[in-house]
């Protein structure tokens, strides 16, 4: 589904990133991974590699656009084209407003959000010059239906959302779709380092039964960067087995 395709993926070294890294590579793309610390990102590299995929892998801070910008042009330098970009790079927050400090909102902020920015503001302008290209980003259930403490995370997934619909709008023109997926609860070291007592009422209430795995969320990532979804463009896509709040 992805042949020829040159897909940046953020936050894939582990998680949903990393299954959606393999995913894309299934379907025979060329991924680029991004990751937070050289020693992370050699380490998904290498395990890819025993797997049998060749994959590049990047350390850049996502917070610098000069550092950004200059991965993104060798990138485009070394393949000639970038045609997929996924921004699933971020941080979760399970703290009440009291005990968060306004360091800690901002570094929410900082990686779930201006993130985002950065990394689109660097790839926005090689789409355009080939013609289009598509921009996923990860978004959450919790940007729908916010959570009961760890502000920081839904205001942030909120924000990704803006961004995700606006975007769509302004970039459109240029064959440039965005789109978004809101995973529900999802079975990655995230969700298990958040307390019980958040989790477990909030399993109760997927429809489903279960909570959802790294693949669901890649499968949603895939149909929506593929050209089965051509037409499709500033959505939020939950995959949550049907989970309200």
């Amino acid at each position: 589904m992805l042949e020829e395709k040159v897909v940046i993926i953020t936050g894939g070294t582990r998680g949903i990133g990393l299954e959606t890294v393999k995913l894309f590579k299934e379907n025979k793309a060329e991924v680029i991974l991004f990751g937070s610390r050289e020693e992370t990102v050699k380490s998904a590299v290498e395990s890819l590699k025993e797997e049998g995929m060749k994959v590049e892998g990047y350390f850049p801070n996502l917070n610098s656009i000069s550092e950004i910008e200059k991965v993104i042009k060798e990138i485009y330098d070394k393949y000639g084209h970038i045609d997929i970009l996924v921004n699933n790079a971020g941080i979760s927050a399970n703290k009440k407003i009291e005990d968060t400090s306004s360091d800690d909102f901002s570094k929410i902020i900082d990686l779930n959000v201006n993130a985002v920015f950065n990394m689109t503001k660097a790839v926005v302008p090689y789409m355009k010059k080939n013609g289009g290209g598509v921009v996923l980003n990860t978004s959450s259930m919790v940007s729908i239906y916010g959570q009961p403490s760890g502000v920081g995370y839904p205001a942030s997934k909120f924000a990704v959302n803006g961004l995700t619909k606006s975007l769509a709008r302004e970039l459109a023109p240029f064959n440039i779709r965005v789109n978004a997926v809101a995973p529900g609860i999802t079975n990655t070291d995230m969700v298990a380092n958040l307390p019980k007592e958040m989790i477990e009422p909030l399993i109760k209430t997927i429809p489903l039964g279960r909570i959802g795995e790294p693949r669901d969320i890649a499968n949603a990532f895939l149909f929506l960067a593929s050209d089965m979804a051509s037409y499709i463009t500033g959505v939020v896509l939950s995959v949550d087995g049907a989970a309200r709040s």
